[in-house]
């Protein structure tokens, strides 16, 4: 009789594709601000997505079937439960900036107890792009938030690490120091060697040092920010930019204190006055030391601009909220990476 039933069984078709279970999540945006839109973008840009976007849906229905993204808006607050029953969809992200009219409470915790996930739409835009939408989120989120932690006992192992690692390199690294100052020397006029003030830790200002890759005269004309392609770099400054040569002294800031390995890169102090007025929490990436590398460097291009410095801050608060010596070392593994591909390129 056993044998009978395993014989039939094997007889039995395989189950097709189309009966696996899905292996992206269906998602539903509730929401169609910017918040939401923002959300959108990022998931439905992922080559590699772990959701699928459904669509986004509204308090007004005269806005239905208008395109946010690839996926539009496909229905209103009141629709909310038919429309996860018909989509079979298994996560609903609250994207609302005022959640105190309108908010259809009952029915997500409906969903909830269900075993739908009803998650945060700034929580999960933070998992999925690696950064903070600066612009839209309020203070209260951040100040109850779970990240920001700094244990001291992390922050102790960072900085031995910091010691150890900025000793060891300088000590390995003094033959190829030689050879680079050599070659500064015989490309271009003035010193080996560029120092310059930066806004470091608590709103410190210190003195980095860096191979110099631009002539000496490079800013005779007054403070501006570098570009792609910038005609100020020297032939010898361009491969010591390509390769981030020219960022290996300041092994001797992180030796020192001033700086670590990891953390946010170091602004000028003409910068700092300018894009704290004009960036919603920017003085928050002065909690952690500057870094030689960052999470905002491995992650996003070179910034060339105000604008550029926008999108890196909301990097760099990722990093900053979310602190670990796990994010350090994959960090500092993306960056060899980076630089074995010769993406430092600047």
């Amino acid at each position: 009789m056993n044998a009978m039933k395993a014989t039939h069984a094997l007889d039995q078709p395989a189950p097709s594709v189309m009966h696996l279970p899905r292996l992206r999540k269906r998602i539903l945006i509730l929401g169609a601000g910017q918040q939401a839109k923002e959300l959108g973008q990022v998931l439905v840009a992922q080559l590699v997505s772990r959701y699928e976007v459904i669509g986004f849906l509204d308090r007004d229905p005269t806005r239905v079937g208008e395109r946010l993204v690839n996926p539009a808006i496909i229905g209103t607050f009141e629709q909310l439960f038919e429309i996860v029953e018909r989509h079979d969809v298994r996560t609903i992200a609250v994207c609302l900036d005022d959640r105190r009219s309108g908010f259809p409470i009952e029915t997500l915790l409906d969903f909830k107890s269900a075993g739908v996930d009803v998650v945060d739409g700034h929580q999960l835009y933070e998992e999925e792009s690696g950064r903070l939408s600066i612009d839209l989120i309020k203070p209260s989120s951040l100040i109850f938030s779970t990240g920001f932690r700094r244990r001291a006992i992390i922050m102790g192992l960072k900085r031995i690490l910091d010691i150890v690692a900025s000793a060891a390199s300088l000590l390995v690294l003094t033959p190829l120091f030689a050879l680079v100052g050599l070659l500064i020397k015989l490309d271009s006029a003035g010193p080996i060697f560029y120092r310059q003030t930066r806004i470091g830790l608590r709103g410190t200002p210190y003195t980095i040092w860096k191979f110099r890759s631009m002539g000496h005269d490079a800013e005779e004309e007054g403070v501006r920010w570098a570009v792609v392609g910038d005609p100020r770099i020297t032939r010898v400054g361009r491969w010591l930019r390509k390769w981030r040569i020219d960022e290996l002294p300041q092994l001797i800031n992180v030796l020192r204190g001033e700086m670590s390995l990891v953390g946010p890169r170091p602004e000028r102090p003409v910068f700092v006055q300018e894009l704290r007025s004009s960036i919603p929490y920017y003085d928050l990436r002065h909690t952690v030391r500057p870094g030689i590398t960052g999470w905002a460097q491995i992650r996003f291009r070179y910034a060339a601009s105000p604008a550029d410095t926008h999108v890196k801050l909301q990097y760099d608060l990722y990093y900053v909220k979310n602190l670990s010596l796990a994010l350090d070392l994959r960090i500092l593994l993306e960056t060899i990476l980076v630089v074995l591909q010769a993406r430092g390129a600047r």
